[in-house]
């Protein structure tokens, strides 16, 4: 066998877990030696159920709204969300930092300009006040989302920055007046930016289940304050739509999703350059071990 070369993955994993109420929630924040931080959540725990006087699907009628999944004789599995918010206190190479948006899109070409007819073109928008960097992501009208610092740039002249690759993008589906969805107003976008405030904490406020959503990120954020070249906080949020099944009674797999924190342009160039490659000492000697009858 004849190793070119290669490098270990190695990954450092700070692990939380907490129970709240029926659910258990595991974070892991994964630092990966590239300079990407992946923050990982997974849900499990005991399932959220009610009682009903259906034991089989063929007495439900057509009309019947269950707002769930019969899950086994007399119980229901209701139709229920997840909402995790990160409160993200960037500070890239230095507190003055600003969030840009870089928006695809599709440049066609010219008559008898190329054999191409459309190529991909990427614009770049600095946001100046909290509303303009109020994100509701859209599959079909993609974007990057930077926190650069504008005043550190590389050798070639590139703002250092890092940029959230979202994921776990469920929304809220409920009223925007329904109470629980103005208490849970920082749902209504996947991201937010707002100037630092250590009073502003929690996306929700600080008595979530007294409130009738005038203390939440969504109000703070009514204020429009600048944020270009700021202290920033980038809130983000990942959302599961749960639809149960009867694989999730009574406890339920884990379910999991992501989203990463990823360099961009803050390295001169890829730094796994930077590390020891792995050598053919390096690899384990695998051998069976001898068994006893």
């Amino acid at each position: 066998m004849q190793i070119r070369e290669s490098r270990p993955k190695v990954t450092l994993v700070a692990r939380m877990a907490a129970s709240v109420a029926n659910y258990d929630y595991i974070v892991d924040w994964e630092f990966q030696m590239d300079g990407l931080v992946r923050i990982k959540v997974g849900l499990s725990g005991i399932l959220m159920v009610k009682g009903t006087q259906y034991s089989h699907m063929n007495q439900v009628h057509q009309n019947d709204n269950m707002y769930g999944t019969l899950l086994s004789e007399n119980v229901i599995g209701v139709i229920h969300d997840h909402f995790v918010t990160f409160r993200l206190d960037m500070d890239i190479d230095g507190a003055d930092n600003s969030f840009v948006k870089v928006a695809m899109a599709r440049q066609n070409t010219g008559a008898g300009e190329s054999p191409r007819k459309s190529y991909l073109k990427a614009t770049r928008h600095v946001a100046r006040t909290e509303k303009d960097a109020q994100v509701r992501l859209k599959l079909y009208e993609p974007s990057e989302f930077h926190i650069v610092n504008p005043m550190k740039k590389t050798r070639v002249g590139n703002p250092v920055g890092y940029k959230v690759v979202p994921a776990g993008t469920a929304a809220s589906l409920l009223d925007p007046e329904d109470p629980p969805q103005k208490r849970g107003a920082f749902t209504n976008n996947q991201i937010w930016v707002t100037p630092y405030n250590k009073t502003e904490e929690w996306a929700g406020g600080l008595f979530v289940y007294q409130s009738k959503g005038e203390d939440t990120l969504a109000t703070w954020s009514e204020r429009d304050r600048p944020i270009e070249n700021k202290d920033l906080v980038l809130w983000y949020t990942l959302g599961f739509h749960h639809v149960p099944c009867q694989e999730d009674f009574p406890i339920m797999p884990t379910v999991s999703s992501s989203f990463d924190l990823k360099p961009v342009n803050f390295f001169e160039s890829n730094p796994i350059l930077g590390q020891r490659p792995t050598q053919e000492n390096d690899l384990p000697v695998c051998a069976a071990a001898a068994t006893t009858s």
